[in-house]
């Protein structure tokens, strides 16, 4: 339909867009993505990967660790800043490691970083479980802890 008073000429170009082979495209598209993500996600599998660096790197002083054994428990284990001595994982209990967390990263002004290592058949709920809590205790930055893999030794 044309506008004004001015005759159509004949065989002139059209100007305006022609959006539904568009709309066609995008209904195909939203049906493929409809169909393949839920396919996606419910074949998730994660394997925890080991390091490949040769050096190990000692724990520094005031270094807080968390630690989640097979069965799912906790563990903290710190070096004591004051003394400098290494105390060994101890087993914290799930309703006091918010507290317990929260009493050492209170006073930490710079360094609000727990170092996490868990156990490679555990459920990822557990871990992130443990990741809540922490951030609930004021940890800024959370680190993974790998397991070394070992170069084969090679024998001369």
């Amino acid at each position: 339909m044309a506008m004004g008073g001015a005759k159509k000429a004949e065989g002139a170009v059209a100007a305006n867009i022609n959006v539904t082979p568009m709309i066609d495209v995008m209904l195909v598209l939203l049906i493929i993505f409809m169909i393949v993500t839920p396919a996606i996600t419910a074949g998730f599998q994660a394997t925890i990967p080991r390091a490949k660096n040769p050096d190990s790197r000692e724990e520094g002083e005031g270094e807080v660790r968390l630690g989640i054994d097979r069965d799912g428990k906790f563990y903290i284990d710190i070096t004591d800043p004051r003394t400098g001595k290494y105390t060994g994982p101890r087993l914290v209990k799930d309703e006091d490691l918010q507290g317990q967390l929260t009493t050492l990263y209170a006073n930490r002004t710079v360094d609000k970083i727990l170092y996490l290592k868990a156990d490679e058949g555990i459920e990822y709920s557990r871990v992130q479980t443990a990741l809540e809590i922490a951030r609930k205790a004021g940890v800024r930055v959370v680190g993974a802890i790998a397991e070394q893999e070992r170069a084969p030794r090679t024998e001369h």
